[in-house]
């Protein structure tokens, strides 16, 4: 029994270092080993520790969710959608106190949960219901691995949090899921509701708390203090802005960036920050004239599904295309969205003339995550069997489906060559989808190579080129001859394989004769590569042997030159750059590295001398303490400069 205290004390400070302070001290391998001799000796004894981490793998099935009473009522807030709003309330506080103090922290979209601890124990779990009545969900909050089963305090305590499926989560989940969520606060809620904790498990969730709801002994004289008591008993919190100008804190609402979190916000919540006014100012029926909740404009909205347009890409994969009933959202009028491919289609069980959920960010087109509401005259989608551009009949490959006519179909020439030109491949400038629309049509050219034995006198006679833009034109496809191997490399178009992965490929293999002789086993070595873009690549080299041939012909077989070393504080050290820096941008870091000696990595591995840690460093910073590679803080790096 005493071996079994130690483990399970063991096992609960690593996963709280690991899942709440994304800071592992141990590797997933001792973790593990430590995990499995507690499983073991659980089954021997026939006992189980009531904060024994294993209760978290999801047990068996309930019957029914039962009625839990909060020990105090779970208050919703009142809403609002402007920043006059929010001035007006603020105003309407000041003249009771004007010395007020404001905190704000985000509006979590997710699922309101509240635990009832009891001797540092987690006692039961419950959701909000009506706000006095909720249900109990312990079996299903056990499965979460960021909450803790004990915590310091001993005394009875209440506190209340969101449920989350963190975005990674959500997209990781609909990879591989037979039905797809819908979104990630669907997937939260249909989590938590589930009967059986093993499908709770399985989609990952996280709390986040923000409140103490009740404490047996005790005072909590502010919102500050609130949080730090959340986070010296072990439990999740996020930021909290604290000012007493309502300016300010319109200022910082305004600059959140949603698209940046890992998980969904609907808006922004500003509450008193002392206890004792708020109990001044009290409550209504529903809410605590205390907090207000800033809403921001929503991201997702339904809408018809009128139609599915096949486009046809550079490589021939065919993308679907849904055309909408025209609706607003995020302040412009949304008309198209996309699918993603044919298994995208099915999984989300889409059908034509269907209302289908739509979400928009970091402004571009819009994705259709699944269905609202299907109707009688809803029609199924069918895949197309001839390209919509030359008519070949198509094959499908996995969930996509491809045109095979690779040197006659007129969009995978033109979107070849536009790639190809484009600023971070070949960088052939005064050349737009047009213009290469045009030497298509004109000349026939099907190839990239094509474009090298164009003559001045053939691009005069285009429609739009005269003789300064001729000229141009000419010597920017001269000059592309003398490109840098990690551009070639993109330029070529080989599947999957982007800006990022070129530059890898060139530093590994220094030239294209050596890359295009590259092994299976060579390319899944590196860590940029796997499987799938490996495949891809040897059956680029293998398809187009004819069309590198005809590139040295023209003179075009760029060298990777390996870079003069420097010397300085850097030499001879792979050094990786993460998390965001205040004096320098990673570029410019890089520079300061390279000019001393160093070379930047873009992945942390066991050959990786350095990393330098910045604000809101995650994976890398994980990865290199569990490799037991050397950090230090952007502070140290200043002071090696």
């Amino acid at each position: 029994m005493e071996r079994m205290r130690e483990l399970v004390e063991l096992l609960n400070k690593y996963a709280y270092q690991y899942y709440v302070l994304d800071e592992p001290t141990v590797s997933d391998v001792q973790y593990d080993a430590l995990y499995n001799e507690l499983l073991a000796l659980e089954k021997e004894s026939g006992t189980v520790l009531p904060d024994s981490p294993t209760k978290k793998i999801g047990g068996d099935p309930i019957k029914a969710f039962t009625p839990h009473t909060h020990i105090n009522k779970l208050y919703s807030l009142d809403k609002c959608n402007s920043f006059d709003e929010l001035r007006a309330w603020d105003t309407k506080l000041r003249q009771i106190r004007s010395d007020i103090t404001y905190t704000v922290e985000y509006k979590l979209d997710g699922l309101t949960l509240c635990l009832t601890y009891k001797d540092g124990l987690l006692h039961c779990a419950s959701t909000r219901g009506n706000g006095e009545v909720g249900e109990d969900v312990t079996a299903q909050v056990l499965t979460v691995k960021s909450i803790p089963s004990r915590i310091p305090y001993k005394k009875t305590v209440e506190v209340q949090g969101e449920g989350i499926m963190r975005l990674s989560a959500f997209n990781k989940y609909n990879e591989t899921a037979s039905e797809p969520l819908k979104n990630a606060r669907n997937g939260v809620a249909g989590a938590i509701r589930n009967l059986d904790p093993k499908v709770t498990a399985s989609r990952n969730l996280d709390v986040i708390f923000y409140n103490v709801n009740y404490l047996e002994e005790g005072y909590i004289p502010s919102q500050e203090e609130n949080i730090k008591f959340l986070k010296d008993n072990f439990f999740k919190t996020e930021k909290l802005f604290v000012s007493s100008s309502m300016d300010e804190i319109i200022e910082y609402v305004s600059s959140i960036n949603r698209q940046s979190l890992d998980f969904l916000i609907d808006g922004m919540v500003i509450k008193v920050n002392s206890v004792p006014l708020r109990e001044e100012l009290g409550y209504t029926e529903k809410f605590p004239r205390w907090a207000m909740a800033y809403k921001f404009e929503a991201e997702e909205t339904s809408t018809k599904l009128l139609d599915v347009e096949w486009n046809v890409g550079r490589t021939g994969k065919l993308t679907p295309l849904a055309i909408l009933e025209p609706v607003e959202l995020c302040g412009v009028t949304v008309k198209r969205a996309t699918l993603n491919n044919y298994g995208d289609i099915t999984r989300k069980k889409v059908k034509i003339g269907s209302n289908v959920f739509i979400r928009r960010s970091n402004d571009v087109i819009p994705e259709i995550l699944g269905v609202a509401e299907d109707f009688e005259d809803s029609k199924q989608i069918l895949p197309p069997t001839h390209c919509p551009s030359c008519g070949s009949e198509l094959f499908k490959d996995g969930a996509h489906i491809f045109c095979p006519n690779e040197e006659n179909c007129l969009p995978q020439i033109i979107g070849r060559l536009e790639h190809f030109c484009s600023k971070d491949c070949m960088d052939i400038r005064g050349i737009s989808q047009s213009t290469i629309t045009q030497l298509v049509n004109v000349f026939n050219i099907k190839e990239s190579t094509d474009l090298y034995r164009l003559t001045k006198e053939q691009i005069a006679t285009l429609e739009g080129f005269k003789d300064k833009k001729t000229e141009n034109f000419i010597a920017s496809v001269e000059k592309s001859k003398s490109v840098a191997l990690p551009a070639f490399i993109n330029a070529l178009g080989i599947e999957n394989v982007g800006k990022k992965v070129a530059k890898d490929l060139a530093e590994r293999f220094k030239s294209i004769d050596a890359l295009s002789k590259a092994t299976k086993e060579e390319l899944i070595a590196m860590d940029e590569v796997g499987e799938i873009m490996a495949d891809g690549i040897i059956r680029y080299f293998a398809n187009h042997t004819f069309l590198i041939d005809e590139f040295k012909a023209i003179g075009i077989n760029p060298i990777m030159q390996e870079k003069t070393k420097s010397e300085g504080v850097f030499s001879s050290l792979k050094v990786v750059l993460t998390g965001t820096l205040s004096t320098f941008t990673r570029s410019q870091a890089s520079k300061e590295i390279e000019a001393r000696g160093g070379e930047v990595t873009s992945s942390v591995t066991k050959l990786t001398d350095l990393v330098i840690v910045g604000e809101d460093a995650g994976s890398k910073k994980a990865k290199a303490e569990k490799l037991g590679v050397k950090t230090i803080s952007e502070q140290e790096f200043l002071k090696l400069l």
